[in-house]
């Protein structure tokens, strides 16, 4: 498992916090190009992840179907991941699923269903993209990733997606490493120019659209 420190920032530029990161003592350099990411994210009728998280469960679990790109209408290799979170310690698994088009998401809904072994239904609930960049360090043993340009669609007010409604302007910095790093996040996280916050960009995007 592995842990995800967030940091949602909105008093910095994009260049800015860009730059506390290259200029970071553990030089991070970048690791992957930065690509455009999707999610739809499901729920039960009642919103049960959502209300999870919002009260901080400890033990709680997420599902979305995840790809890469700019496309919206056609799914790209779709993947289908349960993110499973102990407290602040997480792991995913994912599913591999055939690609769908947006305006029809009954088939790939029941598909899921099968794949979450859930006792409650699960719906599509809300869409979001954004931009990531990612950066590591030369051990590898640190990530960071920046998310910017974040927007959102609520299936709650039209049940088939046209464009997005909802655009977010802040910024979402995450720091990953495995369990067994821990002990050493202090000399990571003691340069960072801002303050660690907690920041789901599901509970972000249901609230921006309540």
């Amino acid at each position: 498992m592995r842990y995800e420190r967030k940091y949602k920032i909105e008093q910095l530029s994009l260049p800015l916090v860009h730059q506390s990161i290259r200029l970071h003592p553990a030089s991070f350099r970048k690791i992957f190009p930065d690509r455009q990411i999707n999610n739809i994210y499901f729920d039960t009728s009642d919103l049960s992840t959502y209300k999870d998280n919002v009260m901080g469960i400890a033990q709680r679990r997420k599902f979305r179907i995840r790809w890469y790109g700019e496309n919206l209408k056609t799914t790209s290799n779709p993947k289908f991941e349960i993110k499973i979170k102990n407290n602040q310690l997480g792991e995913k698994k994912i599913q591999d699923l055939e690609s769908f088009d947006l305006k029809n998401l009954d088939v790939i809904t029941k598909q899921i269903q099968t794949f979450a072994n859930t006792f409650n239904p699960l719906y599509p609930t809300l869409l979001n993209s954004y931009h990531r960049s990612y950066y590591g360090t030369p051990n590898k043993k640190f990530r960071i990733t920046i998310d910017s340009q974040m927007r959102y669609f609520s299936f709650f007010n039209n049940g088939k997606f046209n464009n997005y409604k909802i655009k977010d302007e802040g910024i979402v910095v995450e720091l990953k490493y495995d369990e067994a790093m821990d002990s050493q996040t202090d000399r990571i996280t003691q340069y960072f120019p801002f303050r660690l916050s907690k920041s789901s960009k599901y509970v972000r995007g249901m609230e921006m659209n309540f």
